[in-house]
């Protein structure tokens, strides 16, 4: 099953959904799901990924969101402390709210750069994290596709539109913060453990390179699928993914 709804908080109204088996009033375990850029929370990855965990494990559900400027955000010009925002009032609905015991998150792409933002600004809320393809080096993913065109207009002070089903507006400041926050220079050794990265080996958006000396510098798990592109857009690929994750949140007795 699923619900809609909207936190409206600091000013923000933040578009969510819920993935459950049964009772909604009654999931001890959460898994705060995010995507990459131009996505938003009604994800087909995170759906599947959704329906597998919440109905072979009791008391899962999963939470989704909107960044700001994607899917029926509101907002129109993307910023980064403001993904990091909503990311903090999310997971403290969870927490308070929905009273769950523990929270796990699972991110795949810009939602994993966002989520080693937030680990590196805020003490760790998570159980355990799995990032599939992130973009570790979300910077170089972005500026590998800006026109020397784009980058005349950014100088100018003028913003250039990136996106799918709605175009997003990105700043020359925008893209200096990724510029500043380069995560793969920051510690996550305190989180190692709790923490597995599964990435395509022909992943043309986030080279597999870069995993494997993020995860070699952090001592982080590092699963490499043979010829899964950046989206995993083989469904074998994706199901190998989700039984991985799956195992790692909850370990078969």
């Amino acid at each position: 099953m699923e619900k809609y709804f909207d936190l409206n908080e600091q000013g923000f109204s933040i578009r969510c959904k819920v993935y459950f088996e049964k009772d909604i009033h009654n999931l001890k375990h959460i898994v705060l799901a995010t995507y990459g850029f131009g996505g938003n929370k009604d994800n087909k990855a995170i759906e599947k990924f959704a329906d597998r965990i919440t109905t072979k494990y009791k008391g899962f559900g999963v939470v989704c969101f909107d960044w700001p400027c994607h899917g029926k955000d509101a907002r129109n010009k993307l910023i980064l402390d403001e993904c990091l925002t909503y990311m903090d009032l999310v997971i403290s609905h969870i927490k308070n709210e929905m009273g769950a015991e523990d929270i796990y998150n699972y991110s795949s792409s810009f939602g994993a750069y966002v989520t080693l933002r937030y680990l590196h600004d805020h003490e760790n809320p998570f159980r355990k994290t799995a990032f599939r393809c992130p973009a570790i080096k979300m910077y170089d993913s972005m500026a590998a596709h800006v026109t020397e065109d784009d980058w005349n207009n950014l100088n100018k002070g003028k913003e250039i539109l990136r996106g799918y089903d709605r175009k997003i507006k990105i700043s020359l400041e925008f893209l200096q913060d990724l510029k500043n926050n380069d995560v793969s220079t920051y510690d996550y050794m305190d989180y190692a453990d709790d923490i597995i990265m599964i990435h395509g080996t022909k992943d043309e958006m986030a080279p597999v390179s870069v995993a494997e000396e993020f995860s070699e510098n952090n001592v982080i798990e590092l699963i490499k699928v043979e010829n899964a592109d950046h989206p995993f857009s083989n469904p074998k690929y994706m199901d190998y993914a989700i039984q991985k994750i799956q195992e790692f949140f909850v370990p078969e007795d």
